[in-house]
């Protein structure tokens, strides 16, 4: 089956009511999906698009991103954003799915999480933006941010944020328990686990049950390589490797013996437990020390930063948990334009550091990264901690050989039957593996891929 068709069979489908893809027809932007392809810009063709009025649409859900906008407009002064935010997770998903559809009322430039940008592929939504010049930009940043939304010799966006994962811990709750330095492996997380359930009657930390982005991340930290799409109609399905099923030994025997709670995150009862003292710990990702700061802020000062604990002593590696890009849409009429939007925003300086310092994503632009103002500060929160200095060296250790499924809606909303379940239910989570590899199976070979 080819990979048009494939992407054809998962436009039909709803799953538990949520449409998983919708193909579509590429419109008069030039260079769609396929990737590789095209002939290059030339300067010539650049300077004419950004000197001629023009009106583009930018679907985000980035709080004031118009200020990043309107420096693009201060540069570009014949170019016109309307920046709308359509919702933010499967909302502005099924918007965008819907539009492209229909084949009308499509934006320009759309933000995309990394794990969605693969179904976009398939359904050739995207623009490849390497003819651009987009290629250029790759040494710009992170390598492992860059790897996600150019896999192959196609560039499908520009990176905008990233979440590679550290521990963040109360640092009076592991002090009242004996700790004084916080877990350098896991297997010491296990020990001060114990310890602080035992002296404080806190839980070190919480597994969201529900939450699958969190378990692959420590699965990318483990070295799993749960996912993989070759970009056409073959993708690989190990969700229950020997690695992955180590990682879900190790939180099952942390949970049964009550030392972890499983509250689902992101909501009241989670959002207390940051605050009260429930939780001595939250095992997060870059974008969560900013994020704690309002949930918990009552307990500024106590709390600290530090890298994940490692599977083995003296390893120094990672996991990624969220992130986001600026894709350009192949149905865009204006893709030089978009393009520049979209490399401009994640790009120039100015507009980088002020995402990273303003509304506080944490960057994958090496020129933020090497950044002494953005290094040096210094959190009152955090006991005066240079947190973005410790994110900033994490960074460096995400593996940048982890990829997607095209069909990621369908990889969560199982997650949540399978292992969701038995998370709650304070299960055998490695066993339950084993079930969501079967489903993931089947439903890929059920769509026309062929599964390796």
């Amino acid at each position: 089956m080819s990979a048009s068709r494939t992407a054809a069979k998962l436009g039909s489908l709803v799953v538990a009511g949520v449409v998983v893809l919708t193909a579509c027809s590429p419109g008069g932007g030039g260079g769609g999906g396929g990737g590789g392809g095209g002939e290059a810009i030339t300067d010539e063709q650049r300077e004419e698009a950004l000197s001629t009025p023009t009106e583009l649409t930018f679907w985000t859900w980035v709080p004031d991103i118009e200020n990043q906008v309107a420096l693009f407009e201060e540069a570009y002064p014949e170019i016109d954003v309307t920046v709308e935010n359509v919702g933010q997770g499967l909302p502005h998903y099924q918007k965008l799915r819907s539009a492209l559809e229909a084949g009308e009322g499509a934006p320009d430039v759309a933000q995309v999480e990394y794990q969605y940008i693969p179904s976009f592929v398939l359904s050739e939504s995207l623009l490849d933006l390497s003819p651009y010049g987009a290629g250029d930009i790759s040494g710009d940043f992170v390598d492992w941010a860059w790897q996600q939304v150019a896999p192959g010799e196609a560039v499908w966006a520009i990176p905008q944020d990233v979440g590679p994962m550290g521990h963040l811990y109360r640092e009076d709750i592991f002090a009242e328990a004996g700790i004084d330095e916080p877990p350098a492996t896991w297997e010491e997380y296990a020990e001060a686990a114990r310890a602080v359930k035992d002296e404080t009657g806190s839980f070190i930390s919480n597994l969201g049950a529900t939450q699958a982005g969190q378990m692959i991340g420590f699965m990318w930290q483990r070295g799993a390589k749960p996912f993989g799409y070759d970009g056409e109609e073959t993708v690989s399905i190990n969700v229950n490797s020997a690695e992955a099923k180590e990682v879900a030994a190790y939180w099952t025997e942390l949970i049964q013996e009550d030392l972890v709670s499983v509250d689902v995150d992101f909501q009241d009862q989670w959002y207390q437990g940051l605050a009260n003292g429930k939780y001595a710990g939250w095992l997060t990702a870059a974008w969560g020390p900013i994020f704690l700061q309002g949930t918990a802020e009552g307990t500024s000062g106590l709390w600290r930063a530090a890298p994940l604990p490692q599977w083995s002593e003296g390893e120094n590696v990672a996991g990624n948990w969220g992130g986001s890009a600026d894709a350009v849409l192949a149905s865009s009429e204006n893709p030089i334009a978009a393009y520049e939007l979209a490399k401009f925003i994640n790009h120039d300086e100015e507009s980088a550091m002020t995402l990273a310092t303003e509304q506080f994503l944490y960057p994958p632009q090496l020129s933020v990264l090497e950044s002494q103002e953005f290094l040096e500060q210094e959190s009152e929160f955090y006991g005066g901690q240079q947190v973005n200095q410790l994110f900033a060296e994490i960074s460096e250790t995400v593996d940048t050989e982890f990829e997607w499924l095209p069909f990621m809606d369908y990889v969560y909303s199982s997650y949540e039957e399978t292992i969701g379940t038995v998370v709650a239910d304070k299960g055998d989570i490695a066993a339950a593996l084993d079930e969501w590899q079967d489903q993931l199976v089947s439903y890929a070979e059920d769509q026309g891929f062929t599964v390796e």
